[in-house]
């Protein structure tokens, strides 16, 4: 008998695996995710303007990558002694205007880069609410604490988020054709605005990705059920963090694994577990670095990593082997 509600996820056309290039945009969920891929070895770029929350601020920072648009000075704006971009998180930021520049522009020309050979997009939506800038009518990505009065506040209509990435994704498979585009809404709850304005603002996110699948189809677009998984598998506050807002480690990792058993290629699954016994390796801190034993183990550890790249020899594991190599030196 079942305790709980499980939410199906559907099978996806294409998989995940270790040649595949990534890119993953949107809510501090993505960036989770992201993480766990990225200390897995995958080749992944996550977020190359920052957490942004909204669908329109996602939009454009791609259409900025789609373009290749470099930043100039008059883009930036100075307060409280930090040059920042309306468009980029406060990540970017900085009291040097040409250092947030070259940080900003950076991060386009890697992105641009990536985006065009790109195998997967991820795209995470947190929210419908948008801020307006009034001198300029820009949707801003964050709003750098700027005064509540320089903004008009709403929630975006779920024509208007359609219509915005049958403009986008068009321009991204003009440039990118096999690109495959994986939505996701993220499960954490925008509380300020209240109970039912959350909830209006994850329909109306659910509804605009369910139509824009609908338009293009799977074997272009997909959705990953993270939203639901948290609403229904795991509802309950053991899964949150103390503001009972956000997630704990514990939700995050289950989520992972059905993100990883849904999207990730078996064989790939198989490399990242013992990419995952090689990091332990490298975390184990033994009390005395002197004994044999502790000889031994490091020797296995860089056996292991040798005999690993050997099989796939596109990993990158330089960390992991320089530091075996470096506590054998030592010895």
């Amino acid at each position: 008998m079942k305790f709980f509600t499980e939410v199906e996820i559907p099978g996806f056309p294409a998989k995940i695996d270790y040649s595949s290039k990534i890119i993953m945009m949107g809510s501090c969920f993505a960036e989770e995710i992201g993480a766990k891929l990225q200390k897995l070895k995958f080749n992944i770029d996550i977020n190359p303007f920052g957490i942004l929350y909204n669908p329109v601020s996602i939009a454009n920072s791609l259409k900025i990558l789609i373009k290749k648009r470099m930043f100039k000075p008059g883009d930036l704006y100075f307060k409280d002694g930090l040059w920042f971009s309306f468009s980029h998180h406060g990540r970017f930021s900085s009291e040097d205007r040409d250092k947030a520049l070259e940080q900003i522009n950076s991060r386009i020309e890697a992105g641009a880069e990536n985006i065009r050979n790109a195998d997967y997009l991820f795209l995470t939506f947190g929210t419908a609410w948008v801020y307006e800038l009034n001198s300029t009518g820009q949707v801003v990505s964050n709003c750098h604490k700027v005064p509540a009065g320089e903004f008009r506040r709403y929630r975006l209509p779920e024509p208007e988020i359609s219509e915005v990435y049958r403009d986008v994704l068009d321009e991204l498979w003009e440039i990118n054709p096999n690109l495959k585009v994986v939505f996701t809404v993220s499960p954490i709850r925008h509380w300020k605005d209240g109970a039912v304005e959350n909830q209006v603002s994850k329909a109306t996110l659910l509804l605009a990705i369910n139509n824009i699948i609908g338009n293009y189809g799977n074997n272009q677009c997909n959705y990953f059920p993270s939203y639901e998984i948290v609403m229904d598998e795991l509802r309950d506050y053991r899964y949150y963090a103390a503001d009972m807002l956000h997630l704990s480690d514990v939700a995050i990792n289950l989520i992972w694994k059905k993100f990883e058993q849904a999207l990730i290629h078996e064989e790939s699954q198989n490399i990242s577990e013992e990419i995952l016994k090689i990091q332990k390796a490298v975390e184990h801190r033994p009390v005395n670095m002197k004994t044999p034993e502790f000889k031994k183990f490091i020797t296995n550890g860089l056996l292991k990593v040798n005999n690993l790249l050997e099989k796939h020899p596109y990993l990158n594991l330089k960390l992991e082997k320089d530091y075996f190599e470096e506590q054998i030196r030592n010895l």
